[in-house]
């Protein structure tokens, strides 16, 4: 499998702060790879590094298989902060001059516009854009060029719903015409939306990397009490399917089965057979957002 981009214990010190601990992450070429965390977890600090705007402390970097030089960034398109465009100019007008500062000839400046969605309002001043369209005027001009490799950090920070639905759909379209996109986010919902591939920072440290699927796994769980049955763990400890059980509230307990194996039928029987009665039994579903706040704490 090829990798875009390779990270090997990299580090980062802003005098005493750690920003970022030995982190070491492997980003498939094809893939939309979100780097998940909360605030200060190091995800901006991550991108810097990868971009050579910040100098790790320790560590090391590579792109497209090899040491990065200067030619290989110039295949990557970068949205790392709020735009800086003239609020006067019209769409063209402003990506003439982001093609001139990047040193793109000739560059495709229709059909950017138009993969964005804004070739109709190419001649419109860009204050006349609402915030998602200004983001996606940012996202067309990372595009000059033709990068293989998309950064964007906290793509869909401070928009509306529409204005987030529209770079959802914008993201989906440049994965599916064969863009490497990494984006960092705090938002789970978009990571799990979007993102074919997570990355989870807490404190500068990687606590966990892969498929979405795999990391945020949503597990069916199942609650269960019994009176005055102590012992009821270690009575279900071998039920089939179940991963592992846990302590609920109100002296209860949770049964995590994976996603769709649950049979509260299955676990009744399995319970008697063991000589529970059980007087509590509930299906429920564990969230995202539960497993997101499990794994940062």
């Amino acid at each position: 499998m090829a990798f875009v981009l390779e990270l090997n214990g990299l580090t980062k010190h802003y005098g005493n702060i750690q920003a970022l601990r030995q982190v070491s992450l492997e980003i498939p070429q094809g893939t939309v790879y979100g780097i998940l965390g909360p605030n200060g977890s190091g995800k901006t600090t991550m991108l810097g590094l990868i971009m050579n705007i910040l100098q790790p402390t320790g560590g090391s970097i590579r792109l497209f298989g090899e040491a990065p030089r200067a030619d290989h960034r110039q295949k990557i398109g970068t949205l790392l902060e709020t735009p800086n465009f003239y609020h006067y100019m019209n769409a063209v007008q402003n990506l003439q001059i982001a093609a001139a500062i990047k040193g793109v000839t000739n560059p495709d400046i229709d059909g950017v516009l138009e993969k964005v969605n804004l070739l109709q309002r190419k001649n419109s001043a860009f204050q006349t854009y609402s915030l998602g369209m200004k983001q996606r005027l940012a996202i067309a001009s990372c595009l000059l060029g033709d990068p293989q490799v998309m950064v964007f950090d906290e793509p869909t920070n401070g928009l509306d719903p529409v204005g987030i639905a529209e770079i959802r759909d914008l993201i989906r379209r440049l994965a599916a015409d064969g863009k490497t996109i990494i984006m960092a986010s705090h938002l789970l919902d978009e990571v799990e939306k979007v993102c074919s591939h997570v990355a989870i920072l807490k404190k500068g440290v990687l606590i966990a990397a892969g498929h979405v699927d795999e990391i945020l796994a949503q597990d069916d769980l199942v609650e269960v009490s019994a009176a005055n049955t102590p012992q009821l763990p270690e009575l279900l400890k071998a039920l089939p399917h179940c991963k592992q059980i846990t302590a609920g509230d109100a002296g209860k307990w949770l049964l995590h089965f994976e996603q769709g194996t649950a049979d509260l039928r299955s676990v009744n029987e399995y319970s008697f057979q063991q000589g529970i009665v059980l007087d509590h039994l509930l299906l429920k579903r564990r969230s995202l957002e539960s497993k997101f706040i499990e794994l940062t704490n």
